[in-house]
Formats: C-alpha cells, structure tokens, sequence
C-alpha cells in the first residue's frame, strides 16, 4: 500500500508513518521544506500547491496537520492560526484530488470538539454540530474536503477524542501531576473524555483507509468516561492519590478561552467503526493507560 500523509510530524502523524513502514508499505510525507529523502515531498498548503505526481501512486491520501489546540491561549492571532492550519491543507489536497491528481480516497482529520458540550447525552456520528469556537472550526474544517467530496473521492473525516500516549498531549502533562499526587478532577470532573489509545487510533485511521467508510466517524474508545473517572484511574496507574481538584477558575486563569473546552466535553462512542466490525485493544480506560503508561 502507498500513503499519501500530511502532518506526518505531529503525535498521530509519526505514530501512523511508523506503523505503515514497519508493516511494509510505503508513507511518503508532504513537507514544506525542500525534500531530502525519496519518501518525502515539498508542499505549500498557504499556497494551495501540492505535487500532483507525489499523489499519483497513492493508494489513499491522508491530512493530519493543525497546529495544536492546546499550545498558546486562544487570542485572535491563534485562533487565525488553528484555522488556517487546518482549512489550507485539506483544501489543497481536496481540490488537487478533485482534479484527479491522485487516488479516490481522502482521510482528513477532524475532531469530537465538532460536538460542543453535551453532557451526560450519549452522541454518535449523527449528532449536529455543537456551539463554540472548536464546534465550528470542526464544522469548516470538514467543509474544506468539499471539492474532493463533490467529485466522488469517497472522504473520511476522523473526529479524533482524547488520544493517549505517554509521547505527548495531555497524558505527558498530567503524569507529572499525577506523580506528585495532584492530579484531582478538573472543575466538577462530571464532564465527559472521549478517550482513545494510541494503539487504537492508529490502527483505527489503517482501518477506515482499507474500509469502505465515508463521512465522520469517531475515533474514540468503546466506553467514554467523566473527567473524574478518568483522573481516578491516572491515578491507579500510577499508584498515587487524586483528591485535591483543580478548581475552574485556576484553569480559566491559565488555559484562558480553552479552559471552556476542559471544563466541558463530549460522551461520544465509536458507532461507525463498531458498525464496520473494528475491534479495539483497549476498552477501558484503566487497559488504555496502563499501555499507555507502560
């Protein structure tokens, strides 16, 4: 199999190029410095330029590339940042597709944040779009894919949860905390995480590139839990207490406009994968961080 991947760099991106190589199949990577080795190609998605001969062989395309929600404060110069690193990659490599530059298939990511807060409510691939800023960044950054879409490339976008890993994101910055014993509930800890393991979103994305699937489907695990239940059980894998909360507005005052997205989540569960027979490793949460932790 030939890969076509974008935002190969990043947490997901490195992890999915290393299992697509160590299994045999090519990954060629866009980059947006000159190319310096055969799998790699040079890219300017601020341009709308991609290499059309770099699609050509590709079995499936595959854009993973945002800057990350969580790096700076939410002023008006990041937001414009979170938009443009989302909407310019999808939109190149969905119009280059649609002009027939490369395979019938494009996987693009996207995030449960379309969902807004929704409580204790259960929601799958069906639910309509939620309120706040990352509700509607999803919401434009899978309207990015229209071209594509529109022109019969069958389009997935992964609406991507909580990916574990002791790598990164926000397991390596709660294990520390953890560690020291101080890793409480944040808020009221009743908000939902839709988790995932590592593991299970890479093999999730191999998944949706070999099947059939078009349209969101959630990448999450099987058994979503609050954000209280998930802090007990860091705990348990690290064998430390987590009594002590963090309070919402010490979150507020160091998240800014982000805290909102901790103190708030999404009970979101896996119906299109679970419907198109994909197994998960890890069902609960204490099986995903203890790989994770591992």
């Amino acid at each position: 199999m030939h890969v076509v991947i974008a935002g190969a760099s990043g947490l997901i991106g490195s992890a999915l190029v290393a299992s697509l190589r160590r299994d045999g199949h090519d990954a060629v990577v866009l980059v947006r410095r000159p190319a310096a080795h055969r799998n790699e190609s040079q890219w300017a998605p601020d341009r709308g330029e991609v290499d059309a001969a770099a699609l050509a062989n590709a079995d499936a395309v595959v854009c993973l590339s945002g800057a990350g929600v969580a790096d700076k404060r939410w002023t008006t110069e990041y937001k414009q940042t979170l938009t443009r690193s989302r909407l310019d990659p999808v939109a190149t490599l969905a119009t280059a597709l649609a002009a027939g530059a490369g395979p019938g298939v494009l996987v693009s990511a996207s995030a449960v944040g379309y969902y807004g807060d929704t409580g204790d409510a259960i929601v799958d691939e069906t639910a309509p779009r939620g309120a706040g800023f990352l509700a509607e960044l999803c919401e434009k950054w899978e309207a990015a894919a229209g071209p594509a879409r529109e022109a019969g490339v069958r389009v997935a976008h992964l609406r991507t949860g909580l990916v574990l890993t002791a790598d990164g994101g926000l397991l390596k910055r709660l294990k520390p905390i953890a560690l020291m014993g101080m890793a409480g509930r944040l808020g009221t800890g009743r908000q939902y995480m839709p988790w995932i393991s590592m593991s299970d979103e890479v093999a999730a994305i191999r998944h949706v590139i070999d099947s059939d699937l078009a349209g969101p489907i959630n990448l999450t695990g099987p058994a979503p839990v609050t954000n209280a239940e998930f802090m007990a059980a860091l705990g348990r894998a690290v064998h430390r207490p987590t009594v002590v909360p963090t309070p919402a507005f010490a979150l507020r005052l160091a998240l800014g406009e982000f805290a909102s997205d901790t103190l708030t989540g999404q009970r979101a569960i896996p119906a299109q994968l679970a419907g198109s027979g994909f197994e998960h490793q890890h069902r609960d949460i204490d099986a995903a961080l203890a790989w994770a932790l591992a």
